[in-house]
């Protein structure tokens, strides 16, 4: 008998149960434990965070980690903080989120056109993952993309995510350049697999000093579905 076919649930299964990273998964059961005060009467999460989205998505969006007040608190990723209140009402402005708001798993958000993951899938201490972290992680990220054949366009939240999409891509055998790109908001870069398209993140650091400004980060999202429209991507 042969092996069974991948599947993003399966995928869900899989890094849900991870614990490769004795310093990350410490780290987001303390944060789970000892909570913040302001969510002291919430469960959290406290374990991986899966993509999720629309399993027929044209965009990839794709960011650093789960926030340890966020994400780790909610399960899903972007959702309960700061940086996911500026994302989700990007995405519903831009036409693919059904709603701007995204607080709790089960909270009725519906994604079209696009689909979210993060480059680590566990809250890192002070939001710094380690390489040997990110590169552990990187296999669930290139196995996403291979499930999401669709997917043309893949945006890139950051430099840190930049860096990671690059590398998981590279680790899934497309042919890229030896150099990598330099990163910056709003380039765009062609490889054989999908259109990279960069964004600065949605953290409060950018929002609030105006280095990323909501017209900044709908144009990102206007962008990508243009780019998804003309661009032939190929899976290798």
């Amino acid at each position: 008998m042969g092996m069974p076919e991948d599947s993003l649930a399966q995928l869900h299964i899989e890094i849900g149960e991870c614990r490769r990273c004795d310093r990350l998964v410490a780290w987001r059961e303390v944060i789970a434990t000892e909570r913040r005060a302001a969510f002291r009467d919430d469960q959290y999460w406290g374990r991986p965070v899966t993509g999720f989205g629309d399993p027929q998505a044209s965009v990839l969006i794709t960011g650093l980690a789960p926030g340890a007040h966020g994400a780790n608190r909610t399960g899903r990723a972007f959702t309960g903080d700061r940086s996911g209140d500026w994302l989700f009402a990007a995405l519903k402005r831009t036409g693919y989120a059904n709603q701007a708001e995204s607080v709790s798993l089960g909270d009725g958000l519906m994604l079209s056109g696009a689909y979210i993951s993060i480059a680590v899938r566990c809250a890192p201490p002070a939001n710094r993952p380690t390489r040997d972290e990110r590169d552990r992680c990187l296999p669930f990220l290139g196995r996403e993309l291979a499930l999401l054949p669709n997917v043309k366009v893949i945006v890139a939240l950051g430099a840190f995510a930049f860096e990671a999409i690059w590398q998981a891509l590279r680790d899934s055998g497309i042919a890229l350049p030896n150099k990598r790109p330099v990163f910056g908001h709003g380039v765009a870069i062609q490889t054989p697999r999908a259109v990279i398209l960069c964004s600065y993140h949605p953290s409060q650091q950018n929002t609030f000093t105006k280095k990323l400004t909501e017209p900044m980060l709908d144009n990102v999202f206007v962008s990508a579905r243009e780019l998804a429209k003309t661009t032939d991507s190929v899976i290798e």
